[in-house]
């Protein structure tokens, strides 16, 4: 089972959902508008809040629901 990404427990309006790369639960990855293929591990699990603009986002950061 996933873990709860830090994006969800912060309640960003742009998660939507799990992405599962072969289409098992090995690969699952919490998702959002900005990463739809998958959140870097470092936002999702990791100290970055993702308020600031990173490679990839498409202009998209965390807002709060």
């Amino acid at each position: 089972m996933l873990k709860e990404p830090n994006c969800s427990k912060r309640r960003c309006k742009h998660l939507t959902g799990v992405v599962k790369a072969d289409g098992t639960e090995r690969t699952e990855r919490p998702a959002c508008r900005a990463f739809p293929n998958g959140i870097p591990n470092k936002i999702a699990y990791g100290d970055d809040p993702h308020t600031k603009p990173v490679n990839g986002d498409g202009g998209i950061q965390y807002e709060q629901e």
